[in-house]
């Protein structure tokens, strides 16, 4: 696992890396920050979510300790706000926030209530646990580059390799270490690969319950278009799309690939302010020394992270 003393020997690495206290820990010339700003990025927050639920450890966890079904909202909110203040935040409130996580997950432990895959009924889980934490971050690196790809010209070989770099130092966040990371980008395609055939995934009951509830549950309103829904499951690896249960009709890949087309399309061409998302137009006028960003970026701050302002004393 994680300890406290792991997570700062970490956080003394990011510190030494980062790109400044203002800018925080990628800065505007980052691959991260290019990837990051952009709102298409939600294209694949489903795909993520699965990949982790398919961890049975996750699944365990967030069956368990989370609040997910009883408030999705919320949940979307908490999440975006600690991966983008890691990414846009500050250097201090990007250490924050890691800490925040850290602590958080400490308190995310209990037992398998039965056998899943390679685990048994009755071993323990803890959220600070490298191997999980190795594979929810590998879940969003995989998943963001995916999703920008699917809309925006693809990352040459060269800016993957230091895409790959930059999101090393985005595990340090996490606690993780050089050692615990693939060296290149090659390895971390390598074991994306080895961990989809693996039975350390593994669609537990519970993984098909929770994702069930998001995708088609009792809320309509929350409920997911069809198109996103397909497009998800279309981005799944096979085996997995079947333990949750998804099946993909002509009609599905249709509308997904009507909604792709139209993105395409118009996405390119809307304007800066409503393509980037808040917390990176937060960023940028933190760097011209603006003491907080404007009402439309707090607007849109609000939709992202469930707030105005990501740095809440609006200092670096």
């Amino acid at each position: 696992m994680v300890s406290v003393n792991d997570l700062e020997s970490a956080l003394d690495h990011v510190r030494a890396d980062a790109a400044g206290p203002v800018p925080g820990v990628f800065g505007p010339a980052s691959i991260t920050w290019r990837i990051d700003r952009e709102a298409v990025i939600f294209l694949g927050a489903g795909r993520a979510l699965l990949l982790q639920l398919a961890h049975p450890w996750v699944a365990a966890a967030i069956a368990e300790h989370s609040r997910t079904l009883a408030d999705p909202i919320g949940r979307f909110h908490r999440t975006f706000d600690i991966v983008f203040a890691m990414v846009f935040g500050s250097l201090d409130r990007a250490l924050l926030s890691s800490r925040q996580l850290h602590r958080r997950h400490g308190m995310i432990v209990g037992e398998m209530p039965e056998t899943i895959g390679p685990f048994a009924a009755g071993s323990r889980y803890c959220a600070n646990d490298i191997p999980s934490l190795c594979w929810v971050h590998a879940t969003l690196v995989e998943t963001a580059l995916i999703a920008h790809d699917l809309v925006l010209p693809p990352l040459s070989a060269e800016e993957r390799e230091r895409y790959w770099t930059e999101s090393r130092l985005h595990g340090a966040l996490f606690g993780l270490t050089g050692d615990d990371l693939p060296s290149d980008w090659s390895g971390f395609a390598a074991y994306n690969a080895a961990m989809a055939q693996s039975e350390t995934l593994t669609v537990s009951p519970a993984a098909r319950e929770i994702a069930a509830q998001i995708f088609s549950g009792a809320r309509p309103w929350l409920r997911p278009p069809r198109w996103y829904r397909a497009l998800t499951a279309s981005l799944l690896p096979e085996r997995l799309r079947a333990g949750f249960g998804f099946e993909l009709d002509e009609r599905d890949i249709r509308a997904a690939d009507r909604a792709l087309r139209w993105i395409r399309r118009v996405y390119p061409r809307l304007p800066d302010r409503l393509r980037y998302a808040g917390p990176y137009q937060e960023a940028q006028a933190r760097l011209r020394g603006e003491p907080q960003p404007d009402w439309m970026t707090r607007c849109l701050n609000r939709a992202w992270i469930g707030r105005p302002q990501m740095d809440v004393r609006g200092k670096g």
